[in-house]
């Protein structure tokens, strides 16, 4: 569960962070200032919508630290221009983990070939019987043509 005091503190490091007031944070999130004056102040709880557009807008806040207290801020070392908001990511230094990871998709992309139903029993239908709401009843047979049924 989120503690709201340790999510309120979390928060706070992120505005400091940024240098943003509360008013312009709630701003560039897509939130009701007064939502956000309510979550600083203890009086709610973040919602699900809140820490999905907070994640969505500021994608170097780890879902885990903002709502546990896990993990890292920033989430990835970023270098970040305050004053404009640009993110430069540094290069990747383990390549091991990205040829990893194409092995993964080739894979996936390879598994999605594959029919998804395979009929491995020579099983014949003998009947197969419609009951109606009224309480009647049809029996349909194979050999009625396409079990009787209107195209």
């Amino acid at each position: 569960m989120v503690n709201s005091d340790d999510f309120n503190k979390r928060l706070e490091i992120i505005l400091e962070y940024y240098g943003l007031t509360a008013a312009s944070f709630a701003d560039q999130i897509g939130v009701q200032r007064s939502s956000l004056s309510h979550l600083l102040s203890g009086r709610n709880k973040p919602s699900l919508d809140f820490v999905l557009k907070l994640i969505a807008v500021f994608p170097e806040v780890d879902l885990y630290w903002i709502l546990l207290g896990n993990g890292n801020f920033p989430k990835q070392e970023m270098v970040v221009d305050k004053s404009n908001h640009t993110k430069t990511l540094p290069s990747p230094t383990d390549t091991s983990t990205v040829l990893s990871n194409e092995k993964t998709v080739m894979t996936l992309k390879q598994d999605k070939k594959k029919p998804a139903l395979q009929t491995v029993s020579e099983e014949q239908v003998e009947q197969l019987i419609l009951i109606y709401a009224d309480g009647s009843f049809k029996t349909l047979r194979p050999k009625d043509g396409l079990l009787g049924l209107p195209l």
